[in-house]
């Protein structure tokens, strides 16, 4: 049996595509599936690993198993000529399901995590059990007269030539990321370990750092920072939350991302038995209060137990 504090890594191999996953709890139990935002990966997921061993019942019967998404983490980037469009994210989580055979399973998801786990919940509803969103509710939507628009500058965005980074250290990265999120400095280290790769530094990049500093450089693939070509139109987006039939949850922070509001208003009339809950915190909530969130799946999740 394995030891409920425990991290494993594991490996799932769709096709020609490695995909990597962090994983704690006892292999004979239920996975419970949870799936990270953009350019974030699966380390997202680790204080919420950490808080469900030391307290929370929650592994008492589940596996907690968060991937790292095509091009994040440790997962393996796209082929070369291959793009990362949103459904072919919801096409890697069903080839995911179909080589482990899981059935209906719990799915918790984060921003852009979020969004693909709704649109799998709405195409495969038997394969969800539950979902509970993280400071995300819908989709990112444009109207019909964008789409001209939308499709030059995803294309624009393709061709531009992608410079490689230059190495840089460790702190360096944690301080870039803290630049564009809310992460405070513990939780971007985190999700910065796992996105980074050591590298064998030019005599230049040395000569601009102490020589002793060890060097790295994103492992995230370049093509993530492209635009999509194209967008769902709110019609499209509020069709497919008509179609999520499991148990929904959503857990937001009171200083998160403005389209959970937005998204409230233009998605939630389109939904059965939601529930919603603010608690204190910014866009990366699911790390910022982890007792609280542990408690609120443990509640939700038992909940669905009694009622089956």
């Amino acid at each position: 049996m394995t030891d409920n504090n425990e991290i494993d890594e594991l490996s799932y191999q769709l096709g020609d595509l490695s995909l990597t996953a962090l994983a704690c709890g006892n292999k004979e139990h239920q996975p419970m599936l949870c799936l990270h935002g953009y350019l974030d990966n699966a380390a997202s997921f680790l204080p919420l690993m950490q808080q469900t061993a030391q307290e929370s019942d929650l592994l008492h019967n589940r596996r907690i198993i968060a991937l790292d998404w095509p091009g994040h983490g440790h997962s393996d980037h796209r082929s070369v000529g291959a793009h990362y469009h949103f459904f072919d994210y919801v096409s890697d989580l069903f080839a995911l399901f179909e080589l482990n055979n899981w059935q209906a399973i719990d799915i918790v998801a984060h921003s852009m995590g979020a969004m693909i786990a709704s649109a799998f919940a709405a195409a495969f509803p038997e394969k969800v059990k539950s979902l509970t969103l993280i400071d995300s509710f819908g989709f990112i939507c444009a109207s019909a007269e964008q789409t001209t628009e939308q499709l030059r500058k995803g294309v624009l965005s393709r061709v531009k030539s992608v410079k490689s980074s230059r190495a840089f250290t460790a702190e360096t990265a944690v301080k870039a990321r803290q630049h564009v999120s809310d992460l405070n400095t513990e939780h971007a280290k985190l999700i910065v370990q796992r996105s980074l790769i050591q590298v064998e530094a030019t005599s230049s990049e040395k000569a601009a750092v102490d020589d002793t500093s060890v060097l790295y450089r994103w492992r995230s693939d370049p093509r993530l920072r492209t635009l999509s070509p194209y967008r769902l139109s709110l019609a499209q987006g509020q069709q497919l939350f008509s179609d999520i039939k499991c148990p929904l949850q959503l857990v937001y922070g009171d200083k998160g991302m403005e389209m959970v509001t937005t998204g409230l208003e233009n998605f939630s009339a389109f939904v059965n038995n939601l529930i919603t809950t603010k608690l204190e915190g910014g866009h990366h909530v699911h790390m910022e209060q982890t007792k609280e969130l542990s408690s609120l799946l443990s509640h939700f999740l038992s909940k669905i137990q009694t009622s089956v």
